[in-house]
């Protein structure tokens, strides 16, 4: 294994964290091998990797993004990881409102609902 991809491995352990990275191990197949080596490699360690802005501030312009392409399973896995980079749920509403206003309140209405779930479970919201 090489070592960006040592890399990659170790920051999507700390982004996503321990649970869901055992989880994705254990569902490691013939079929899926490639496709995590290329995000592990590629995505993780290679950009998210790189010393230009902390992974905190990757965070957040990854959830506005994640607001615009209206992904809600990734942006609900990407709220525990922006949390787990030391964001706050003011930081976050603020980007989903900005990405709202930008993206349309479709994908807004999606962001919230996605990031409110996170939130609650996470008992972070009243």
């Amino acid at each position: 294994m090489s070592q960006i991809r040592e890399t990659g491995r170790s920051i999507l352990r700390k982004v996503l964290g321990e649970e869901y990275f055992a989880k994705r191990e254990l569902k490691e197949n013939s079929f899926n091998t490639e496709f995590r080596a290329i995000t592990e490699e590629y995505c993780f360690g290679t950009v998210w990797g790189r010393p230009g802005i902390d992974h905190r501030t990757r965070s957040l312009i990854l959830l506005g993004m994640l607001t615009a392409l209206n992904k809600g399973p990734e942006l609900r896995l990407h709220v525990r990881g922006a949390i787990n980079n030391g964001c706050s749920v003011e930081e976050i509403k603020e980007v989903l409102l900005q990405a709202a206003v930008y993206c349309g309140i479709p994908a807004g209405v999606e962001a919230f609902r996605a990031a409110e779930e996170v939130f609650g479970e996470l008992n972070l919201i009243k």
